[in-house]
């Protein structure tokens, strides 16, 4: 059989020296991407410590040890030191998680050195390297066509799902793959140089935007440092000054003031909240690469999406074949009619036994499911010559003995008009020929047109192969009709779409391919009904306000470059849009950078979309994406609802530590009181509320606004209500503990203990704000009453055991101290019920 040879080795293609070769790596380095490396652990452990929150914790642990309080300064101190280690953790996961993806990072590659074919590391090649390049490959380099016809998939690159042919001369680029041909290349550009590097210099040009819980509580961490800070000082010289305590005790109130003051669990929820969510989102095969993205999934109000790969399988099928008379398709069918074996034969025939073309692939799965068990399926058959596809003629020609001496018998398979045109038809025969190719691509198909011939040969002497005819063009062909191929879409893929609708998630189309693709791609999953499509050359005509109200009538994007995904993803999010970005090619990456949310798929995608996007799809499912939106909006319930707790727990916390001073009243709460009780908060912000499980309803309301922050008036100006209210029952109960000649000692036990039963009532009514916080007493919270055991633990502990209770300053209460603790609790129960039944209220009206 003659078929396409290797490229022989000829003095002009001998390729380069090995010294030659190590003179170049040498002086230009090697073929690598910049960027990539895994982060130290120092840099990690400095991007924590170096957070306000943290400095100010580490601030007052040293204070605590100057102090002489080494007990509290050392659980501050390990505090923080576990935050980093759960942080550390999770980004060397993530790490290895991300190395373990890395097969397209270096490929391998086949080169020819001194003569010799030999295969080296990608990263290896040079420039003026002669890459020898078979079906299969994936180039390792910017390269220039030598030798050979290729079919190369470029779709990583340029979002085309279609096979582009390259003939002699025509460029090749880093990162694509080869499906079929062999040829052989020279290189003409490596590393930042080829057409993959200049678009990580986008890349790197492009910000990664900080997470609105990011900027809210930097913001909110500098207001309340400051007025921690002032208010400690006063506290320390009122209780000097004003009520003559010694400085010492001052300075203990001071500190006890501004550690009540500062909510250091405002870190905390946000990085276990957020670390804990990129866990669970493992679970579901989402790899998070940055944990800020968990926040961002909350608020997503559009997901721009990629068609090939993402809403499809990325892998053909045969969808259609249609003669001059009839169609017919094999959904819902159960045997092929006979008018169309023939049609389905000769395409068999003209593809490989053993393809590595995609689109041949699925002609293989056709054939043999249709025509099994019939004499239509040749398999082992071997042609005696081969025509390839090439630039002059787009189609290619399989041809085969007969029976008969001399006989042959010819398949061709290609483009339509090619396959049209080789069969000298009538014009009027082609126009229906191309009435029908339109018609199938308007249904988002790939059309190839299949016919077939017979040819006497001239029997050669001795036995050899007759003289072949230069070119296809010299046979006589029989039109037999068209195939028509798709890429189908994720069987996920519509449930997903609906679901996004109902949560308020606008899914936009951004792809490379043909907008008649695009629109059928998206008709098929419910993604938009609307027609009207914008193509890359229409968005380039257009200014930003033009585009922003454009982009109001259409939901698909069509012939996109990456430097036009770029610009429609930083257009939407200026116009206040939160934007999640899905993609696998390298032509995505800028826009994945550029997204909240990038999200690229792990199977397919390349390295350069894994290391620009936050998120990465481990099986490259779409339905996963749907899923990290709703667990990126439960986490986001539950850091609001654990930061509401926390201020709604801090304000009887200041009020018990500043109102006695400005009463002339002994100090109520000191340093340890304060740890103690953070024994209680720490745990309640970072597992109770974390395990909350979502909403009903969850994702059948919009995105929250851009600029509902838990840090903002509103939500806050809630928790301090319910705060004051409690403070202000407690403080009420300790003046009349003292006008009825309560001692000091006992009437704090009383206080304290109220104060530590309050923390689980906060709990319970910070949960759920539609109904009365005794509903949730049920809930299914596994460490709800694990939390409630601890405390009552606690208490035990603390009024229990007599040296515990000395270091301490209390004393027992006494049964009418417990009862009238219990008074406290049930009228702080009333006010927490009132503010939220008004809260309710306010919200509706």
């Amino acid at each position: 059989m003659d078929k396409a040879p290797s490229p022989r080795t000829t003095p002009a293609r001998c390729g380069l020296s090995a010294a030659e070769a190590a003179r170049r790596l040498a002086l230009e380095g090697p073929n690598l991407l910049p960027d990539g490396a895994p982060k130290s652990t120092w840099a990690i452990v400095r991007e924590v410590v170096t957070e306000p929150m943290f400095l100010m914790l580490l601030a007052a642990g040293a204070i605590y040890l100057a102090l002489g309080d080494p007990g509290e300064a050392l659980f501050l101190l390990s505090f923080v030191f576990v935050v980093i280690g759960m942080t550390v953790t999770q980004e060397r996961k993530t790490q290895r998680a991300l190395e373990s993806l890395r097969d397209l990072s270096a490929p391998r590659a086949l080169v020819i050195r001194d003569g010799q074919e030999q295969r080296i590391a990608g990263r290896d090649v040079v420039r003026g390297d002669l890459l020898v390049l078979h079906e299969g490959d994936r180039i390792a380099t910017d390269a220039l066509l030598c030798e050979g016809q290729l079919e190369v998939d470029e779709s990583l690159l340029t979002g085309e799902s279609v096979p582009v042919a390259k003939a002699p001369d025509a460029a090749l680029f880093a990162s694509t793959l080869v499906t079929r041909g062999v040829g052989l290349a020279e290189v003409s550009a490596i590393a930042a140089a080829t057409a993959v590097g200049r678009i990580g210099a986008d890349l790197a040009a492009t910000t990664e935007p900080p997470s609105a819980l990011q900027r809210g509580s930097r913001t909110l961490v500098r207001r309340l440092g400051a007025g921690a800070l002032l208010l400690a000082c006063v506290q320390v010289f009122l209780g000097w000054w004003w009520n003559g305590r010694p400085l010492l005790d001052s300075l203990l109130s001071g500190i006890a003031l501004a550690m009540a003051i500062l909510p250091q669990e405002i870190p905390v929820i946000l990085t276990i909240f957020l670390a804990l969510g990129a866990w669970r989102l493992s679970t579901q095969k989402v790899l998070t690469r940055r944990t800020s993205a968990v926040e961002a999934l909350g608020a997503i109000t559009v997901l721009a999406v990629d068609k090939t790969g993402t809403l499809t399988v990325n892998r053909m099928e045969l969808a259609e074949l249609a003669t001059a008379r009839a169609q017919f398709t094999p959904e819902g069918a159960s045997e092929l009619p006979e008018e169309f074996h023939r049609l389905t034969e000769f395409a068999l025939l003209a593809t490989p036994g053993d393809p590595f073309d995609p689109m041949e692939k699925a002609i293989q799965r056709f054939g043999h499911q249709w025509l099994a068990g019939t004499e239509h399926v040749h398999d082992g058959r071997e042609p005696a010559f081969e025509y390839a596809l090439s630039g002059e003629i787009l189609a290619m020609t399989r041809v085969f003995a007969s029976a008969q001496p001399a006989q042959y018998l010819l398949a061709t398979k290609g483009a339509p008009e090619a396959v049209a045109d080789l069969c000298h038809l009538h014009p009027d025969a082609r126009a229906a020929i191309q009435r029908q190719v339109e018609a199938m691509a308007e249904r988002g198909l790939r059309v190839l047109g299949v016919a077939c011939g017979r040819w006497s040969g001239i029997a050669a002497a001795q036995g050899n192969a007759p003289p072949w005819p230069q070119s296809q063009h010299d046979f006589d062909f029989e039109f037999l009709g068209l195939v028509g191929l798709a890429d189908p879409p994720r069987a996920e893929v519509p449930a997903a779409l609906a679901e996004c609708r109902r949560a308020g998630v606008r899914v936009l189309m951004m792809t490379g391919d043909h907008p008649a693709t695009a629109r059928a791609i998206a008709q098929q999953v419910g993604l938009s009904q609307r027609p009207d499509a914008i193509t890359g050359a229409e968005l380039e005509a257009l200014d930003d306000a033009a585009l922003r109200q454009r982009l109001q009538h259409v939901d698909l994007c069509a012939r996109l470059k990456p430097q036009h995904k770029l610009r429609l993803v930083q257009l939407l999010r200026a116009s206040g849009e939160v934007v999640a970005m899905t993609g696998d090619g390298v032509n995505d990456a800028p826009a994945l950078k550029a997204a909240d949310v990038g999200i690229a798929m792990g199977e397919r995608g390349t390295d350069v979309a894994r290391e620009a996007a936050a998120l990465v799809l481990l099986d490259d499912s779409f339905a996963r994406i749907v899923a990290a939106i709703r667990q990126g909006r439960r986490i986001d319930d539950n850091i609001r609802k654990a930061t509401r707790f926390t201020f709604a727990v801090h304000i009887p916390i200041i009020g018990l530590a500043l109102v006695p001073t400005l009463l002339h009243w002994p100090a109520l709460l000191l340093p340890v009181h304060i740890v103690l009780l953070e024994l209680l908060i720490d745990p309640a912000c970072s597992i109770v509320f974390e395990a909350e499980p979502e909403a009903e309803g969850l994702m059948e309301r919009t995105p929250r606004p851009v600029t509902d922050s838990p840090f903002a008036v509103g939500p806050l100006f809630y928790s301090i209500v319910q705060g004051l209210g409690m403070a202000a029952v407690l403080l009420a109960g300790q003046a009349w503990l003292t006008n009825h000649g309560w001692s000091h000692a006992q009437g704090r036990s009383v206080v304290f203990g109220s104060l530590v039963l309050g923390v689980m009532l906060l709990i319970w009514a910070n949960r759920d704000l539609s109904r009365p916080a005794w509903f949730g007493i049920t809930d299914r919270n596994p460490w709800l009453w694990a939390m409630a055991g601890g405390m009552g633990l606690l208490l035990v502990a603390v009024l229990g055991i007599p040296w515990l209770r000395t270091l301490m300053g209390l004393e027992l209460p006494g049964r009418q101290g417990f009862v009238i603790a219990a008074a406290l609790i049930a009228v702080s129960f009333l006010w927490l019920e009132l503010v939220r039944r008004v809260g309710q209220r306010w919200r509706r009206a």
